[in-house]
């Protein structure tokens, strides 16, 4: 546990990197999302251009925060990364292969494309890939499929309380008739089995689950810990499949920016239209950022800023050499 003056030090650095994040030019951002009403422009936009949080959770259990880091939203397209750990848990690496790829698709999330060669969705990151995902899950009904489901979300975030926001849901199932075509024509390919209607209300149910940039910043760090919660030492996804799921994130998280992201930040990351940016730091700490205004890809943008930062003070890209590293042991404080 760091000192009260290092502790002190941190909650500084990250003060700063707040603030210099927190202009930026209005060409930036191309849209902001709200569920039910979509995607709508910058003009139109009002206290949510504001609203920017971030939190880091290390891998012993410190959480640093400034900004709305407790303000609420849903999670989105980031709970896929959960609900493909837990497919991979039920299933077993082999057989979610044969259903999910793992390749990036260089299209938007909500593509129809699918990988005609394979007959299945390119990856999970991808709302194709993750409505195949949700198919994977273990339960009798739905019901038991959503209670499994929200005890692994718990059990990431270490919050008993999280739980799907029901007006987000209701918002976010009248205008489901894309991700509704998307799994009717992957059924109809034989790509997807089961009740299309109950995937998709599980799929937008674990969208719609809120959490704050505290929650994700541990999530993270429980991958970042090998899939132990670093807070409650409990373990949540075994180690040896947090491997498939970080390559996947590290790869696809970020959708047809996802190259651009691997070059420049080089971490494991995964976005949603909310706001939320979810990153990974293997053997170190875990990143949530919040801020609404997103970029061209569905993507925050004071939250890309936020992360290169901190990659290039750092040195966190997974190719940055030793001498770039600021960072060597796991327990080390974080921006100091």
């Amino acid at each position: 546990m760091p000192s009260p003056e290092v502790r002190h030090r941190i909650e500084e650095r990250l003060d700063e990197l707040h603030d210099r994040c927190l202009p930026q030019r209005p060409a930036t951002v191309d849209r902001y999302y709200r569920s039910g009403r979509g995607y709508y422009p910058p003009a139109d936009a009002g206290p949510e251009q504001d609203l920017f949080g971030v939190s880091i959770a290390t891998v012993d259990g410190q959480v640093y925060e400034v900004g709305d880091s407790r303000v609420p939203f849903p999670l989105h397209s980031i709970s896929k990364v959960f609900t493909y750990a837990m497919a991979l848990a039920d299933n077993g690496p082999e057989r979610v292969l044969e259903r999910v790829g793992v390749e990036p698709s260089g299209d938007p999330f909500n593509s129809l494309r699918i990988d005609e060669r394979e007959m299945r969705p390119f990856n999970p990151m991808v709302n194709a890939g993750a409505l195949v995902t949700n198919s994977l899950l273990r339960g009798v009904d739905p019901d038991e499929q959503l209670a499994r489901m929200l005890v692994s979300l718990r059990a990431f975030a270490g919050r008993e309380d999280l739980e799907v926001d029901e007006e987000t849901l209701a918002a976010e199932v009248q205008t489901a008739d894309r991700n509704r075509g998307t799994a009717y024509l992957m059924r109809s390919l034989g790509i997807l089995d089961g009740d299309v209607e109950a995937i998709l209300r599980l799929y937008l149910q674990q969208c719609s689950v809120h959490v704050t940039c505290r929650d994700l910043a541990t999530m993270a760090a429980t991958l970042a810990n090998g899939g132990v919660n670093p807070a409650s030492g409990r373990g949540v996804v075994p180690r040896r499949l947090v491997r498939d799921v970080l390559s996947v994130m590290h790869t696809c998280g970020m959708y047809d920016f996802a190259g651009h992201w691997a070059f420049e930040v080089g971490v494991p990351a995964k976005s949603g239209v909310s706001g939320g940016l979810f990153v990974v730091i293997p053997g170190k700490f875990g990143i949530g950022v919040y801020s609404p205004g997103l970029d061209v890809y569905g993507n925050s943008v004071r939250g890309i800023r936020v992360c290169k930062e901190l990659s290039d003070r750092l040195g966190l890209h997974v190719f940055a050499s030793e001498e770039e590293d600021a960072i060597l042991t796991p327990t080390a404080p974080a921006l100091e």
